[in-house]
């Protein structure tokens, strides 16, 4: 006989985790878009437009594993493209600001 296994909220804890990494992408390209538009334009908001692809991209995976039911986070390469994405925009914050002076 085998028992069942105990019910627990990992699956609500991660897509819960995933849907807040989405909307803090998502809020930080716009501040960063908000902050560098005097510096560089309307071109700024490029980069409001790539957090929102981003936090579609996750939200979307997100909601797929969540629905299936499985506790696994977003599959591989999404995490590495938003993890790379993340230090190529942390990077350019330094580098703006050790530049600028601000």
């Amino acid at each position: 006989m085998t028992d069942a296994a105990p019910t627990t909220l990992a699956v609500e804890r991660t897509h819960l985790a995933w849907r807040r990494t989405a909307l803090g992408l998502f809020g930080g390209g716009i501040a960063a878009a908000h902050l560098l538009q005097e510096y560089v334009g309307l071109s700024a908001w490029t980069i409001a437009g790539l957090g929102l692809v981003a936090a579609t991209a996750l939200t979307i995976s997100s909601h797929r594993r969540h629905l299936v039911g499985r506790s696994l986070p977003p599959g591989g390469r999404l995490v590495t493209v938003c993890a790379l994405s993340l230090v190529v925009m942390g990077v350019a914050a330094v580098a703006f600001v050790l530049l600028h002076g601000a």
